[in-house]
């Protein structure tokens, strides 16, 4: 009986715990507890068996499934992370970028027709233009330990010329004559706002003297030395010849400028002013170089009697002068400070009247005034901006088409071998006269022999301007339709593809290497000058004692 007892309690507690857990189900308690049924004897008279529900903590087991963080099991996620849905980050600019390229085309497409598919103008000129800016950023990417990356020209250039020489490639990325030449004016424009903008007065005025020597007798001397050796050895007349001398003495500002920034940001040279002698200087010799590049060629291409042609020179640069300062006076005020978009208003003004002037005075005969005026009224007018200069973003979209235009020029099947080895020994003469003359003129400017030695070899590269100025002649040539001029217009921008592709990378790894090893940190000059300081009050102690 009392077993029977025993077992029937068992069942009805057995039953209450099953209902206390699905009352815990409908009351939502925490997974941290569970539902615990004691039994307890009553302290009445009469004991009987009562029951007491309590709350206690759930035991924590090493694998508790309650307290699992893992991510549930999912197909592919590989696949969802590259391909979310929607699409997002990363590949939803990517389709947003295509698609807009691809209404772009459409609509450029549905205007022009034939122009933009393979074989035409708009195709070629975009195609050239992709494939620079993918050569110059792959050549920008090549880095050597504590150098200077290469020139992203280099690229540009090698990318034109590598198009215009697979045969299959060269039908379909085709450019007209006309518009190539049209697009390098264009460039040179942006080119000449860029030189006249870095200009600076007070700079020109703490180094006028040694900057204007290193500017003038270098580059007079090589242009000369060009002439005499291209007159002898290229056949070139000698018009074309100083031609030929004034595109090749001009320094490269893209080779020379990042070389010296970066040995100014480790201290070498600071103490001398080398390297804001030679940024400085840059510009002034750009300058001239173009200047006298522009009076030569309004004499080669100018029709009349000799002394017609011989005062024709200085006349277009006067001209050209005058009526950059004119411009440039007239920018200054115009707009004024109170407009709105300052900036955006003074670029389109500057950049309109400097292409104005290159294409305007080929229009009026007078070529070689159109270069000096732009550069003239762009300086005049940065002087009276002060510190809201132009915002010179132009140049990161001509560049590319400049350089890739400039390759492009370069055909491998019309080059003859004669010119080019004529043309390299032309060019390696004139740079050992350049080289030298540069020493000399440093001489006596408070450097150095190892500083010297520095300088000179850093007024070696070329590129820029060379790119700029070096197909000019042989696009006036082009307009003349004469095939002599054309052949020496040939032969100069041969030259000077030439000069590019050799001086460019040499003279940066030049500057790059010698550098630490030629010039003087500011951390060793310093101790330097405390040991020398130190040695004189020894010395004059020595001799006061005895």
């Amino acid at each position: 009986m009392l077993r029977w007892i025993k077992t029937s309690a068992n069942f009805y507690f057995a039953i209450k715990i099953t209902a206390s857990l699905f009352v815990l189900q409908q009351h939502h308690l925490t997974v941290s507890q569970t539902v615990l049924v004691v039994p307890k004897r009553s302290e009445s008279p009469n004991p009987s068996m009562t029951e007491d529900t309590t709350y206690v903590p759930r035991p924590v087991s090493s694998v508790d499934a309650c307290t699992n963080t893992d991510p549930p099991y999912e197909c592919c996620p590989w696949l969802r992370r590259l391909c979310p849905c929607p699409p997002r980050g990363l590949l939803a600019t990517i389709i947003t970028k295509v698609s807009m390229a691809a209404v772009l085309f459409g609509v450029v497409w549905s205007i022009t027709e034939k122009e933009c598919l393979p074989g035409g103008n708009l195709f070629g000129i975009v195609t050239l233009f992709i494939c620079s800016v993918a050569g110059g950023k792959l050549f920008g990417r090549i880095h050597f330990p504590n150098m200077p990356p290469l020139p992203p020209l280099l690229g540009m250039l090698l990318a034109g010329f590598i198009l215009r020489n697979i045969p299959v490639v060269t039908d379909a990325v085709y450019i007209d004559v006309r518009w190539s030449a049209s697009l390098r004016n264009i460039a040179l424009g942006v080119i000449l706002v860029k030189a006249g903008l870095e200009l600076d007065e007070r700079a020109l005025k703490k180094l006028k003297t040694v900057c204007l020597r290193l500017s003038m007798f270098p580059l007079t001397c090589e242009a000369t030395t060009t002439a005499v050796v291209s007159y002898l050895i290229l056949g070139l007349p000698w018009v074309w010849g100083f031609i030929l001398g004034f595109v090749l003495g001009a320094v490269s500002p893209a080779v020379v400028v990042p070389s010296m920034l970066l040995l100014h940001k480790e201290g070498y040279g600071l103490e001398q002013g080398i390297p804001t002698l030679l940024m400085a200087a840059c510009s002034i010799d750009d300058i001239i170089a173009i200047t006298c590049f522009t009076t030569c060629l309004g004499i080669a291409f100018a029709t009349g009697t000799v002394w017609v042609n011989i005062l024709r020179g200085p006349l277009e640069v006067l001209g050209g002068a005058a009526t950059g300062v004119a411009l440039g006076y007239f920018l200054r005020y115009f707009p004024n400070r109170d407009q709105g978009n300052l900036v955006l208003k003074r670029s389109f003004l500057v950049l309109g009247l400097a292409v104005f002037a290159l294409f305007g005075s080929n229009v009026a005969g007078i070529p070689g005034a159109g270069g000096l005026c732009t550069l003239v009224l762009t300086f005049v007018a940065a002087i009276g901006w002060g510190k809201a200069k132009v915002v010179e973003k132009f140049w990161h979209v001509f560049q590319p088409l400049l350089f890739g235009l400039i390759g492009a020029e370069v055909i491998i099947t019309s080059l003859e071998v004669t010119t080019v080895f004529l043309g390299i020994a032309a060019l390696f003469i004139a740079l050992t006269v350049r080289l030298i003359v540069t020493f000399v003129v440093v001489l006596r400017a408070g450097f150095n022999l190892k500083e010297k030695v520095f300088i000179a070899l850093a007024w070696m590269p070329k590129a820029t301007v060379q790119a700029a100025i070096g197909s000019t002649a042989l696009d006036m040539a082009r307009s003349k339709n004469d095939l002599e001029l054309q052949r020496y217009g040939m032969d100069v921008l041969t030259v000077a593809v030439l000069s590019i592709l050799i001086t460019a990378p040499i003279g940066a790894l030049l500057i790059s290497l010698l550098g630490p090893r030629l010039l003087v940190s500011a951390e060793k000059w310093k101790s330097e000058e405390c040991r020398s300081y130190l040695f004189c009050v020894s010395m004059k102690l020595q001799f006061h004692y005895t």
